[in-house]
């Protein structure tokens, strides 16, 4: 119960469509920025090839021959640190998906994510190329829990109080997110980490995508009262937190809201006569 947790996330501006140059971002990001107590390591969303849908397919890998794959797990085993992998696109049989990978301090690939919400609005058309994931996936690193999900996700508050009823610690959205929506980033993460009693690592890229377009930068380490502990405004590099896991369950103790969840919210319409 008094488990203290060092979490570190990386923020980075992706080059569009360059799976190794973005490798080799990371890397160095990594080797001057990570610490050496670092437990958990969190990137963003495509930061293989960056938001540009259009790029997906053809950056898509596989993963029993990825780069991608191969890179994170030599980086987790060279640092000794668990790491969630932000996202690649994973190409499987014949379909693509955007998705997380995660790893175990010895490097192995213990768990997959996939989106389970694809954004296709004003323009952008993630959907046309990519297949949604089946089910959301919960992850134990060193004892701590963590519920993953990815950028668009956030909408979605019903993925976040599944993972708290199944006992998530800590709620892991990767994104890339627009320069303009900064309000509903900075309020929907600390609202997944209220309503739900749990820390949040809120992480998305910075920098421009192209033709005008940026990401938001902005990137939170949140804690289960909304308490920022970590913050990157717009630039690339590593914020890390310690989280105490003991503090947080006093405070769920203490305020047990979960029990006062209504098993049935039907709705009366009342009607004129």
């Amino acid at each position: 119960m008094g488990k203290e947790i060092n979490i570190s996330m990386l923020q980075m501006s992706s080059i569009i469509g360059d799976i190794e140059a973005n490798i080799k971002k990371v890397k160095n990001i990594t080797e001057q920025g990570l610490p050496e107590n670092c437990d958990v390591l969190v990137l963003p969303e495509v930061w293989t090839c960056g938001w540009a849908c259009d790029e997906f397919i053809r950056t898509a890998q596989n993963i029993d021959n990825s780069s991608v794959i191969d890179f994170l797990s030599q980086t987790a085993l060279e640092h000794n640190v668990n790491i969630i992998g932000g996202s690649f696109i994973e190409e499987r049989t014949g379909k693509y998906y955007n998705s997380c990978p995660v790893f175990d301090r010895k490097g192995k690939l213990v768990k997959v994510y996939s989106k389970n919400h694809l954004y296709s609005y004003y323009g952008c058309e993630e959907g046309t190329y990519i297949t949604k994931g089946e089910n959301p996936v919960m992850v134990n690193l060193d004892g701590v829990n963590y519920g993953l999900t990815i950028c668009y996700d956030i909408r979605f508050p019903e993925i976040y109080r599944a993972y708290r009823k199944c006992g998530a610690d800590v709620l892991v959205n990767c994104a890339a997110w627009g320069s303009n929506k900064p309000i509903p980033w900075e309020m929907m993460t600390k609202s997944r980490a209220i309503e739900n009693q749990c820390y949040m690592v809120a992480l998305t890229q910075c920098g421009p995508i192209r033709n005008g377009e940026y990401n938001l930068g902005e990137s939170r380490i949140i804690d289960f009262k909304g308490e920022e502990l970590g913050f990157i405004k717009n630039k690339e590099g590593i914020e890390s937190a310690k989280i105490s896991l003991n503090e947080m369950y006093q405070f769920r103790e203490k305020c047990t809201i979960l029990n006062d969840i209504k098993d049935n919210y039907e709705v009366k319409i009342l009607c004129e006569r």
